[in-house]
C-alpha cells in the first residue's frame, strides 16, 4: 500500500506546485473582478491547460512513452525519474529503444505532474463554486456542475493509471483520450453558464448543432483507435488507400474486437494489416461525413452566427489540411499532435455555440 501511496502523494504535491503558477497569475490578472467573474476567470484558464494537457498526452503516445515509466503513480516507485534512475538505466541498456528510456521516463512523469496540476485547478474551481453559491444563493451557477467536473477527472486519472498498469490496452488508452476530451467539453459549457445572454435560434439549428457534436465525439473516438492501434500509415495514399486500391481488402471485424491487447486479435496471434485498414478507411469516411456536415452547419450559422461560423470552417480546413499531412508526409508528429488539437478545438467551439443557443444549467 505504501508504495503506491507514498508515490501517489509526492506526484500530487508537484502537481501542485505546477499549478501554483497558473493560480498566481490568475489571482494578479482577477483581483478587482467579481467573485463570479474570477471564478469564469478559473474555469477558462483551467480550460485552457486541459487543451494544452490533451496536446501533451498525445506527445507521450507518438513518442512512445506511454510506458516511459511502466508503473503508477510514480517511477519505479520514485516520485521522479531522478530518483529512479537505476532501473531507467538499467531497462535502457536491455533495450535502448525502449519502451523504458531516460527521456520517455521524463514525458511520461511530466504528463503525470500536468494532469496532476489541472486536478488541483478543478478541486479549486469546485470549492470556489460551493462558496459562490453560499455568498449569492440560487442567483449563483450551481455548484454540482463543477462537482461533476471533479468527478469526471478523477475517472480520467483512473484510466490514466489503467492505461500504464494494463499496457497501452487499446480501449483504455482510447477511453482515456475520450475522457480528456469529454473534460475540455464540460469547462467549455461550465464557462458559458457565467454569461447571461443566450442567442435565440429555432429548434432545428440547436439539433444541427447537437448532431454535429455527436458526429465528431465519434469521430473523435475513431481517430482515438486508429491512433492507438498506430494504423495511421495503413492505407500510407490519398484519396487511394494502398497500391493505388480505393478499396482494399479489409477485416472489419477483427479490427473493431475492442477488447484485445495491442497488436493482438482477441482470438489470439497478430492484428493482420487488413484489420489495420479496415480501422484506417472507417475513419477516413468518417472524417468525411463530418468535415461535409461542420460545412453544412457553418453555412447555416452563416446569418445569424457568423463568428462561429467562421470558427467552424476555419477549424474544419485545419482537420483537413493536419489529416491528410498525417498520410502523405508519413505521420510527422506535428501534424499528429495539430490533428489532435484540432479535434479539441471543434469539441470546444461545438459545445459554446450550444451552450449559447441552449437554456442554463443552473
Amino acid at each position: 500500500m505504501n508504495e503506491t501511496l507514498i508515490p501517489l502523494g509526492q506526484v500530487a504535491a508537484i502537481g501542485g506546485a505546477v499549478a501554483l503558477g497558473p493560480l498566481w497569475w490568475w489571482r494578479q490578472r482577477s483581483r478587482a473582478s467579481s467573485p463570479a467573474q474570477r471564478l469564469r476567470a478559473l474555469t477558462l484558464l483551467t480550460a485552457f491547460l486541459t487543451f494544452d494537457l490533451i496536446v501533451f498526452g498525445a506527445f507521450t503516445r507518438l513518442t512512445d512513452s506511454g510506458l516511459g515509466c511502466p508503473d503508477w503513480p510514480g517511477c519505479y516507485a520514485a516520485a521522479s525519474p531522478i530518483g529512479a534512475h537505476e532501473p531507467i538505466s538499467a531497462a535502457q541498456a536491455a533495450m535502448p529503444t525502449g519502451p523504458v528510456t531516460h527521456s520517455k521516463a521524463w514525458i511520461e512523469m511530466i504528463h503525470r505532474y500536468l494532469a496532476s496540476g489541472v486536478g488541483l485547478l478543478i478541486l479549486t474551481m469546485t470549492v470556489l463554486s460551493w462558496r459562490l453559491r453560499r455568498q449569492q444563493g440560487a442567483a449563483a451557477p450551481s455548484p454540482w456542475v463543477a462537482t461533476w467536473t471533479l468527478a469526471w477527472v478523477c475517472v480520467q486519472g483512473a484510466f490514466g493509471a489503467l492505461t500504464v498498469t494494463m499496457k497501452l490496452f487499446p480501449a483504455i488508452v482510447t477511453l482515456h483520450l475520450l475522457f480528456g476530451m469529454g473534460l475540455l467539453m464540460l469547462l467549455a459549457w461550465q464557462a458559458q453558464r457565467f454569461e447571461p445572454r443566450r442567442t435565440p435560434a429555432p429548434a432545428a439549428v440547436r439539433w444541427a448543432v447537437t448532431a454535429v457534436l455527436i458526429l465528431t465525439v465519434l469521430q473523435v473516438a475513431l481517430g482515438g483507435w486508429v491512433s492507438t492501434n498506430y494504423a495511421v500509415l495503413a492505407c500510407d495514399e490519398f484519396p487511394t488507400c494502398h497500391g493505388g486500391q480505393w478499396w482494399p481488402a479489409l477485416d472489419f471485424h477483427q479490427g473493431f474486437q475492442f477488447w484485445r491487447e495491442l497488436g493482438q486479435r482477441a482470438g489470439g496471434g497478430f492484428l493482420g494489416f487488413e484489420a489495420l485498414a479496415a480501422i484506417h478507411m472507417a475513419h477516413r469516411l468518417g472524417a468525411l461525413v463530418v468535415f461535409t456536415a461542420v460545412l453544412g452547419l457553418a453555412w447555416r450559422l452563416r446569418a445569424g452566427f457568423p463568428g462561429f461560423s467562421r470558427a467552424l470552417m476555419a477549424v474544419a480546413a485545419w482537420q483537413l489540411v493536419s489529416g491528410l499531412s498525417n498520410v502523405v508526409l508519413d505521420w510527422p508528429i506535428v501534424a499528429a499532435l495539430a490533428h489532435t488539437a484540432g479535434a479539441a478545438a471543434l469539441l470546444s467551439v461545438l459545445t459554446v455555440l450550444l451552450a449559447r443557443l441552449g437554456r442554463r444549467l443552473s
